[in-house]
């Protein structure tokens, strides 16, 4: 049975009590939003060591770290360094995008470490299967994707990203759109490429009621990916977008039928003003199921620094309802990122994440500001590098910026003429 199965029959899960108390809020509040399709808990059964977590309506941003192997870097330790860097720095899941060759013992590996919910996108090693066994992309075999798929669910994934949005008449307004990036969805241009050659439906669409039978049985959550997703500014909310997402909306409503979980995934890159429009369609069209989006990317030209582009861009999505924030590290248009780059990327997020929070009154999340300003009128280092984002780095930027500090409780941008010291002092 799935966590959907028995919020409906009235049943909370020791899932939902442990989700609902990293949220301090009642476990029937949970259990009535999973029955309501509004809210996923991503938690295989075959994941033994996993710390519940659940994402939706009502409850706090939630952050996830992507990371994995490529064919150019195949080091299994990295990996699971970049994990744990991630998990520190306050990631509440993460994915394993791995296309390397030790594909399979990766996700062995991550899932045996990971205490949060891990996510794949199964086609990714269906692809490097095939290729590997002398044939194209073009040339894969539904049911090798399904026993891939079967796979991944068996050995404990708790969510899988599936471009079942995409259908040949999706693809027919994706030709008309003339857009300027085109698909940069690595699984949405897997599947295209198939449709494409093979003149044929996608598999994912076709068979979509034997993929539910197979998360069914061990409660993976199905994300719904968006493979066409806006790759720049120029391509952002055309019909080709909308049209994948009507379809999405269908496909919500199946699963919520069989009683699967399922969220949706959203852009991409989005100039800032469509921000809210695309997340309000969203939730209309999908009825409030769970958004998960990438950035969103609210300019092309910032690569180097697209974590912060999608920090800006995050914070607007999550306020007007998206409610799970994929990092973009600094790395994002460049190269595969390095445990440093992990970390910035979820801290921008989580930053991001934190900020939508406060906008949508999500409990606690004011309070928290408001201990760190009082620490701040306090003087009371200690308690700031407790209470921030990135306490390491508070503490050690503290130390390097401080060298010459003549007054320890001050800093050196005004020293003896801190404003909250002259006036603590003038109070005594």
């Amino acid at each position: 049975m799935t966590q959907v199965t028995r919020a409906k029959k009235g049943e909370i899960t020791a899932e939902m009590k442990q989700a609902a108390d990293k949220e301090s809020i009642s476990a029937e509040f949970i259990r009535k939003q999973i029955a309501e399709g509004k809210v996923v808990i991503p938690a295989n059964v075959n994941h033994r060591n996993l710390n519940a977590v659940a994402f939706g309506k009502g409850l706090k941003t939630k952050v996830n770290a992507n990371f994995g192997t490529s064919e150019d870097y195949d080091q299994l330790e990295n990996e699971l360094e970049k994990l744990k860097a991630a998990v520190a720095a306050g990631a509440d899941a993460v994915m394993d995008l791995s296309t390397g060759d030790k594909i399979e013992e990766t996700r062995e590996a991550i899932l045996k470490k990971a205490e949060v919910p891990v996510g794949t996108v199964p086609i990714y090693q269906t692809a490097v299967e095939t290729v590997k066994s002398g044939r194209g992309i073009i040339e894969m075999e539904v049911e090798k994707l399904f026993e891939v798929i079967e796979k991944q669910v068996e050995e404990g994934v708790d969510f899988i990203t599936v471009h079942c949005g995409l259908t040949l008449e999706t693809l027919r307004h994706l030709a008309a759109e003339g857009r300027v990036t085109d698909i940069v969805s690595r699984g949405g241009s897997f599947l295209a490429a198939w449709m494409l050659h093979n003149n044929q439906e996608n598999p994912l669409y076709e068979y979509y009621d034997r993929l539910l039978e197979i998360c069914y049985k061990k409660d993976v959550t199905l994300s719904l990916g968006d493979a066409l997703r806006p790759g720049s500014l120029a391509d952002a909310t055309d019909r080709a977008q909308i049209h994948e997402l009507l379809v999405l909306g269908e496909l919500v409503d199946r699963a919520r039928e069989a009683e699967v979980q399922v969220m949706v995934e959203g852009p991409g890159h989005l100039p800032y003003d469509q921000i809210e429009t695309n997340i309000r369609l969203q939730k209309e069209l999908c009825k409030e199921a769970p958004f998960y989006v990438l950035g969103p990317l609210v300019t092309d030209i910032a690569a180097g620094y697209d974590h912060i582009t999608a920090a800006i861009g995050g914070t607007a999505a999550a306020a007007a309802g998206a409610d799970f924030l994929c990092y973009v590290t600094p790395a994002e248009h460049i190269g595969l990122p390095d445990i440093e780059d992990v970390k910035e990327g979820v801290i921008a997020s989580k930053i991001a994440a934190h900020a939508a929070d406060i906008a949508k009154g999500v409990k606690g999340a004011k309070e928290k500001d408001r201990k760190m300003a009082a620490a701040r009128k306090k003087l009371d280092w200690e308690r700031q590098i407790e209470l921030a984002l990135a306490p390491d780095k508070l503490r050690e930027s503290r130390k390097e910026h401080n060298r010459v500090l003549k007054d320890e409780d001050a800093c050196t941008m005004c020293g003896s003429f801190c404003a909250m010291k002259l006036v603590d002092d003038q109070n005594e």
